[in-house]
């Protein structure tokens, strides 16, 4: 899949090392990949394959002093690979948002949801607070959490993984970022707590025209999401295809090794939809 000017995020020649006594060792390399205006890229491999170290790597969340993160990395043109700590804080959350795996490591225990939601808001706008917890109760009716006035004032400890997981996504979605990187957002959860979170994703993708990069080692997640897929393998991408064609024709041996072992998102009597 070649980057191009038409991308909203651009990955070229990304090469990541990491630095020991001993010397440099290779997490990462030759990673090429684009994402255009509200398409769901996957990205797929097994634990350790390099998913996790590309997606920091775009974040600027690697610490330099012993990470070395070679190539281009562009947001809408800008180049982030290099930017200055300040400068990508601007960025995180407003421009890339951010969805991890465990919602509970995305919120501090000890401030309401609310609290923490309307800082976001006011962090990255010129909101008051008023204005931006009005803000915030739109976006969470907008993606059907129920009672957000109720939510707000719960700590994070009163909701369970997967609403704590679509609290997370709303707190993203709130300021209509150009991209959203979702690392296993659903690896956590259970069936109906995965389908909740991918029909949000997909609602948010589809509303605001946001780009998902949605990282999983779960094909049956990926074949229901993605436009397109890249596959890894010990650091480098082995296949990238439109999903249809992985799935129908998959070309690499890895990826026909995943494909016999994926699971699939079904019901006892029939198959979930992602219909909204």
């Amino acid at each position: 899949m070649e980057a191009n000017d038409r991308d909203i995020l651009n990955v070229k020649d990304l090469h990541v090392q990491v630095k020991t006594d001993e010397g440099s060792s290779t997490l990462v390399q030759d990673i090429n990949f684009g994402i255009k205006k509200g398409k769901i890229l996957g990205l797929v491999g097994e634990s350790g394959s390099g998913k996790t170290v590309t997606s920091m790597s775009i974040l600027q969340l690697h610490d330099k002093k012993y990470m070395d993160i070679r190539g281009s990395i562009t947001l809408q043109g800008r180049e982030l690979n290099g930017l200055e700590n300040k400068e990508m804080r601007k960025i995180r959350g407003k421009d890339i948002a951010f969805i991890m795996q465990n919602p509970m490591n995305a919120f501090t225990p000890v401030f309401t949801i609310g609290h923490q939601f309307i800082e976001t808001i006011k962090s990255h706008t010129l909101l008051n607070k008023k204005q931006a917890k009005e803000l915030a109760i739109d976006v969470m009716e907008s993606v059907n959490l129920p009672d957000p006035y109720k939510l707000l004032k719960k700590y994070p400890f009163q909701l369970s993984g997967g609403m704590l997981q679509r609290v997370m996504i709303a707190m993203a979605a709130c300021l209509q970022p150009s991209v959203m990187i979702a690392d296993e957002p659903t690896t956590a959860l259970d069936l109906h707590s995965q389908l909740l979170v991918l029909r949000l994703l997909d609602k948010i993708r589809s509303e605001y025209g946001t780009s998902i990069l949605l990282i999983s080692h779960d094909l049956g997640v990926i074949s229901e999401m993605a436009d397109d897929v890249i596959v890894m393998q010990h650091g480098r991408i082995v296949e990238t295809a439109n999903v249809l064609e992985l799935f129908d024709n998959p070309q690499h041996e890895y990826t026909k090794k995943l494909l016999r072992t994926r699971p699939t998102l079904y019901s006892q009597e029939q198959p979930y939809t992602y219909m909204l």
